[in-house]
């Protein structure tokens, strides 16, 4: 995202569309983004002179209590747990480029950390993050991303939709773009009205400095975010960002996974406005892969990076946004939800013991039966999640054509799910207590109400092809 918004603003402010290949010539747009500065200090990590900017640091305003700053890694987003969890300040042996990439994610992607430590504009909330949502050309390898060319993809796009005069509503364009550059006295915050629709923002007061055994930094509060944007709730024109049609407000992740759910949701529910970048332009070609990242984050948490790559078929590209898409999603997920409540029940009458009541002959199950399936079903939806995609673009593969096929692949989707429900099933059994005298019966009668349900659900559906066929 980085790379790609200060792309877009060294190409539009230096009135090119053509992409430069030679090292000179980009320099030279860069410094067209920072004029006044003939020593290129916005550009260099270390700047003696704490009244100037460097790169990603704002200048001195003075006055300030500075802490220091040993090692990259202490930079880190992830908010850890009395430092037990992931060690923070082992980076002693750091390269320039740590630094760089340790500015980069901290000034454009961090949360609220505390009193004098506040986030990015491009968030929901101090406790949110900043996600990504976006469409890349697919790598020779399954899995893959050309970044060359996701990166040319982007930025071309940037510039076509520019001209287009879609740069949104908030900012404007030609307005303050590198933040970093711009003084930052205390309490002063700067209007989003007055910023470029692609500014890098910064979020933190941080200077690097030379020491004896390489680069330190140093870091001070401050008394409020440096844009005052609290009111947009992350709207600030971002291409790769879901934004919620009703409630106005960009996608958070929270302390959730992006899985299948999530991706349908943003894409299918109607809810959600998909990223521009996210959407089939003419100009795609061949396959491409979905990208979804974020931070997970919560209350003074995190609990991890977040990345999903849904590889997209060129077969289907053209129509897996398309009403035709969603609707066969909904259908994915009631079967999954079918299977799942089969694994659940089956789980359950184990923990019962397999009791029924005689004058019914149903199973008696307790709310605290149900309970012990949680952690078979959250196994069981990691496998769904390496399922639901493929059978998704199978499905939508044949959707135009005889219906047969529709119902053959749904078919060969279920028996999927069966096959992951079954092998989680035999996993949890183990663990799973109950009285002994009854273990046997128990096992019985759960194993043969979880292989008679998905045995009937698999038929119902192949009685159906038959019929279609």
């Amino acid at each position: 995202m980085f790379l790609v918004q200060l792309g877009a603003l060294a190409l539009w402010t230096g009135g090119r569309k053509e992409f430069p290949e030679e090292e000179e010539n980009w320099q030279a747009l860069l410094r067209n983004l920072t004029p006044g500065f003939k020593e290129d200090e916005p550009w260099r990590l270390v700047v003696p002179d704490r009244g100037k900017p460097a790169f990603m640091q704002a200048p001195d305003p003075g006055a300030l209590k500075w802490t220091p700053v040993s090692t990259p890694d202490e930079l880190d987003m992830l908010i850890t747990t009395r430092n037990h969890d992931l060690k923070r300040q082992v980076a002693r042996q750091s390269a320039v480029e740590d630094w760089i990439f340790a500015l980069v994610s901290l000034q454009t992607m961090e949360g609220f950390g505390g009193s004098g430590n506040y986030n990015i504009a491009r968030m929901n909330a101090g406790s949110s993050s900043r996600p990504m949502v976006g469409l890349a050309p697919a790598g020779r390898q399954v899995h893959t991303i050309d970044q060359s060319s996701w990166w040319r993809r982007d930025v071309s796009l940037l510039l076509q939709w520019r001209d287009e005069g879609n740069e949104g509503v908030v900012c404007k364009a030609g307005g303050k773009a590198l933040i970093w550059l711009y003084d930052w006295p205390q309490e002063k915050k700067l209007d989003p009205t007055g910023l470029d629709p692609w500014f890098i923002e910064i979020c933190r007061r941080l200077r690097l400095n030379a020491g004896s055994s390489g680069i330190v930094a140093e870091r001070a509060t401050s008394k409020s975010t440096r844009v005052g944007a609290r009111e947009f709730k992350g709207v600030l024109y971002e291409p790769w960002g879901p934004v919620h049609k009703t409630e106005n407000k960009l996608l958070t992740l929270g302390e959730q996974d992006i899985d299948y759910r999530l991706l349908c949701r943003v894409l299918y529910s109607g809810d959600w406005v998909v990223p521009r970048l996210a959407q089939i332009t003419e100009t795609d070609r061949g396959d491409m892969v979905l990208v979804a990242e974020a931070l997970s984050r919560g209350n003074s948490k995190t609990t991890g990076f977040r990345s999903s790559l849904v590889p997209i078929p060129e077969a289907v590209v053209r129509s897996c946004l398309f009403k035709s898409a969603r609707d066969i999603s909904q259908e994915q997920i009631k079967d999954i939800e079918d299977v799942a409540k089969v694994l659940d029940t089956g789980l359950a009458v184990l923990s019962a013991g397999g009791k029924k009541d005689e004058s019914t002959n149903k199973f008696v199950l307790r709310k605290q039966d149900f309970a012990i399936a949680k952690s078979a079903q959250d196994a069981f939806q990691r496998q769904v999640d390496r399922l639901f995609f493929p059978a998704l673009w199978k499905q939508l593969k044949v959707a135009g054509s005889a219906q047969q096929g529709r119902v053959e692949a749904r078919v060969a989707f279920i028996r999927k799910l069966a096959a992951a429900a079954k092998a989680e099933f035999e996993a949890a059994l183990p663990g799973i207590s109950c009285t002994s005298i009854y273990r046997p019966r128990a096992e019985a009668r759960a194993r043969r109400y979880l292989g008679g349900r998905l045995r009937s659900m698999t038929h119902e559906m192949e009685v159906e092809s038959d019929v279609s066929s």
